[in-house]
């Protein structure tokens, strides 16, 4: 299977990265709980309720009732829509009925019917005034979210950097086994050599024995490099694979790099002061700092309007109506001996509930009120607690934000400073493997002329498998420390054409890449 740097870390990050949500603001009646002022509730609430009483009470005088004992059944029925507004006000809609039967002889209407359809509309004028203050929880959620993905793009930052560095330590380990087969071809050739001089009898049979020694030593530095080889396979893997190596196709699957690490002739860098405003403006963990500052300022707002006088003005607005049937008790006699009177109630209240709506549409008993009420909290003393919790919270964000500032400046000066010093080490390591190149092939040429013996071109050819070695771990350093500029800068996700919103889904949908042509060294020519 081939797997090229970009794609193996998009692979694992479907396969390791994490979310973290943070959730919040618990709802308890009509409003969400919090410090500061209450918010009013959002969400229209609708409100019924419906009672039956009986009641009797005993009479003093039979002058009001007709009787010294006064009975009463009614039904009471109530709906109410309530529904709060960011500015600060609530408005209620109310329709309240109550029908009652009673044994009043003196009573027009029974039983009757009495409604009030009402309107209210409170506005906060001091505490709680204000779109800024009351949508502050709405913010603040939004924030947390975004927060959220941010701490996740940070999560897929982390893995995605850790597997582009696996990923090059098994080029780098490909690489030092490609040096390491040289250094045995080298080995073998001149085992080969002293034999024949050995068999011709030019040469003392003990160069035969230094000779296969190096041999011997060079296979076993090529097995252990293989080896390593393996192991960073399987690492890889795992970071790589959900369920890790118990896949036995996958445990059995080789992985072929289609990169070699290369160093470009010139560092495409960009002026420091452009690469710390990159690293400023890209990096996640400021970006989630900044967010928690406005959280917390955003949070000391709703404190501080806590702390004005509550100052409320009020507009009610209410229809009344009135129906029922003629009272069918018999009136009380007002003279002696003499018939009652008769009943002339006024038609105008004699019918049903339907008439009860038509007096209330029209408006035909309506009632105006309007006014202000204020309190003045004595001290306040939990409004200034919270005001001081959410200053200190405030202060303490933003000094964390200026630290991780610092620290960010210091991580992007420290990783330019880590790649200029890779790229010189690996020129060093190039010049010093060339010399040692130089070096093999002059005492070989001496030691064909008789003029240099075979433990010195042993030696030789040692110091040029370690200047080999060094070379392979210098171009690693290199591919380290530009995989930690782009972290640094926060351009890891751009370098390597990630998608953060497929590691949201966990799921890659764009086609794999089409695989370069190899050379028999398992890399790009």
């Amino acid at each position: 299977t081939g797997q090229g740097g970009g794609g193996g870390a998009q692979t694992g990050i479907a396969a390791n990265a994490a979310t973290q949500v943070s959730e919040g603001a618990a709802t308890g009646g009509a409003f969400i709980t919090q410090t500061g002022t209450t918010i009013p509730s959002l969400d229209p609430v609708l409100a019924g309720r419906l009672s039956w009483g009986h009641f009797t009470a005993p009479q003093s005088s039979a002058f009001v009732t007709g009787t010294n004992f006064f009975i009463q059944e009614q039904n009471l029925s109530s709906l109410q829509l309530q529904q709060g507004f960011l500015t600060g006000t609530t408005v209620s809609l109310g329709l309240s009925n109550s029908i009652g039967e009673t044994n009043n002889q003196r009573a027009d209407f029974n039983p009757s019917t009495s409604s009030t359809l009402g309107l209210t509309i409170n506005q906060r004028l001091l505490q709680g005034f204000g779109v800024a203050v009351n949508n502050r929880q709405i913010r603040i959620a939004r924030n947390n979210r975004e927060v959220s993905d941010l701490v996740f793009k940070q999560q897929a930052i982390a893995t995605i950097t850790s597997v582009i560095s696996l990923y090059w330590d098994l080029v780098t380990y490909l690489e030092d086994v490609r040096v390491k087969k040289q250094s045995l071809a080298l080995a073998e050739k001149l085992y080969n050599d002293n034999r024949k001089q050995v068999e011709i009898g030019t040469m003392a049979p003990i160069e035969i024995v230094r000779a296969e020694a190096e041999v011997a030593q060079r296979q076993q530095d090529l097995t252990i490099s293989e080896t390593q080889v393996l192991q960073q396979e399987t690492i890889l893997k795992n970071q790589l694979s959900r369920t890790g190596v118990t896949s036995p196709a996958l445990l059995d699957a080789r992985i072929i790099p289609t990169d070699r690490i290369r160093m470009p002739e010139q560092e495409a860098i960009a002026p420091i002061q452009d690469v710390m405003a990159t690293a400023m403006f890209s990096r996640p963990e400021l970006a989630q700092r900044r967010i928690q500052v406005e959280s917390a300022n955003i949070s000391l707002k709703g404190s501080k309007s806590a702390l004005l006088p509550s100052l409320d003005a009020f507009v009610t607005l209410e229809n009344n109506a009135l129906v029922g049937d003629v009272n069918r008790l018999s009136p009380i006699e007002f003279i002696p001996g003499a018939p009652p009177p008769p009943r002339t109630p006024d038609r105008f209240f004699i019918g049903g509930y339907g008439s009860a709506l038509g007096q209330l549409f029209r408006r035909n008993f309506p009632d105006y009120s309007a006014g202000f009420q204020l309190n003045i909290p004595i001290r306040n003393r939990q409004a200034q607690a919270d005001m001081l919790t959410d200053q200190l919270n405030l202060r303490q964000q933003q000094l964390g934000l200026q630290q991780l500032e610092n620290s960010v400046r210091v991580d992007v000066q420290n990783s330019l400073i880590a790649l200029q010093q890779a790229r010189a080490r690996y020129q060093a390591a190039v010049k010093t493997r060339i010399l040692q190149e130089q070096t093999l092939e002059a005492e070989q040429k001496k030691l064909a002329l008789g003029a240099s013996t075979p433990y010195i071109v042993i030696q030789s050819q040692r110091d040029l498998a370690l200047a080999q070695s060094s070379e392979v771990a210098a171009l690693s350093q290199y591919a380290r420390a530009r995989t930690e500029l782009d972290r640094a800068t926060g351009q890891t996700l751009v370098a390597h054409n990630i998608s953060i919103e497929e590691a949201y889904r966990g799921d890659i949908r764009r086609p794999p890449s089409a695989l370069p042509v190899l050379d028999q060294g398992g890399a790009q020519p």
